[in-house]
């Protein structure tokens, strides 16, 4: 709607010292032309939208306009007290900032507005971590979120996974924290372009010391936290798929398979499964982390399974048959 899409360019503005005719094309997703006329009718509205002439020229508000946030309507107020996380944020240390932020909103709100804030509370809640685990706040987390706000370059320590006695000591610039499952991460440019493109994805916890330095670094503009981290868990999922088992399963192992084994490995499986046979089994080919892990995983699907190759795991399956007949006859 129009409406929508003007008081959306104010609020560019009044962001921004200028924005380009083209920038709030691409910001407002109309065409160039659309933007002078918008820029027009604000103008008419008396909004001061002064428009400076040039290659360098652009759009800007003058005379220190502010525009006021009483325009929301009740499911847009609603919607922006849903944009935090209160776990997360007291975790970085942001939980005070975040509090007195939501009170500032609440102040500019229309009176009739005022209870967004538990409207929206009391119907949706996030809650990260995963089930069956105690959520473990890294002791390091809010120094290295400071970090990231203020974009400092950090020295740190951290541990390797195979390897918990020896500290490996980087030069990183944080770019960004991602809580995933309970866990916190940090993607970092890596001084020195340890990586195929210099990024890193570590795991907080691992940390040992973070020291942050005088030194502020300069952020790449096309750096994308989410695109990136997509990419990086879905390299992660298929990299641990180190090996291969071929199963034959029943239609009731077939729906049980994705709960049994890790997302990736059960979508490639569906996709390489043949026709049913007479006894409505069908076989796949399953990426599985280890024999000994698809050994733990398939267990779980008892009779709904059977391992067809290779022969060392199918013959572990059949020790764990004789046993399991032994003790139930």
């Amino acid at each position: 709607m129009r409406a929508a899409r003007l008081i959306k360019m104010v609020l560019l503005l009044q962001s921004r010292p200028s924005m380009t005719a083209a920038e709030l094309a691409r910001e407002l997703e109309v065409s160039e032309r659309t933007v002078t006329r918008d820029a027009q009718a604000l103008s008419e509205a008396g909004v001061p939208v002064y428009a400076d002439r040039g290659r360098t020229g652009g759009y800007r508000l003058i005379g220190g306009y502010r525009t006021r946030l009483t325009g929301l309507a009740r499911g847009e107020a609603e919607a922006l007290f849903l944009s935090g996380v209160p776990g997360a944020l007291r975790e970085m240390g942001l939980d005070d900032a975040a509090s007195a932020a939501r009170l500032k909103v609440s102040a500019a709100l229309l009176p009739s507005l005022r209870d967004a804030s538990q409207t929206a509370a009391q119907r949706f809640h996030l809650d990260a971590p995963g089930w069956f685990q105690e959520p473990r706040t890294p002791e390091l987390l809010p120094a290295l979120a400071e970090a990231v706000w203020d974009d400092r370059v950090i020295r740190v320590s951290y541990s390797r996974r195979d390897d918990q006695d020896t500290a490996v000591e980087r030069e990183l610039e944080p770019y960004g924290l991602v809580l995933k499952a309970g866990v916190w991460y940090v993607a970092a440019a890596v001084r020195g372009g340890d990586g195929p493109d210099g990024f890193r994805v570590y795991r907080v916890e691992r940390f040992t010391s973070v020291t942050a330095e005088e030194e502020r670094f300069v952020r790449d503009d096309a750096f994308d936290l989410p695109a990136f981290w997509d990419e990086r868990a879905r390299e992660f999922a298929r990299a641990i798929l180190r090996a291969e088992v071929v199963v034959r399963l029943t239609p009731e192992g077939v729906r049980r398979l994705r709960y049994a084994v890790d997302a990736a490995s059960a979508r490639e499986a569906s996709e390489s499964a043949g026709p049913a046979g007479a006894d409505g089994r069908v076989t796949v080919t399953l990426p599985v982390e280890s024999e000994d892990v698809a050994y733990t995983q398939l267990m779980s699907l008892g009779p709904e399974v059977e391992v067809v190759a290779p022969q060392a795991l199918r013959e572990r399956f059949a020790r764990a048959a004789r046993r399991m007949r032994g003790w139930y006859g």
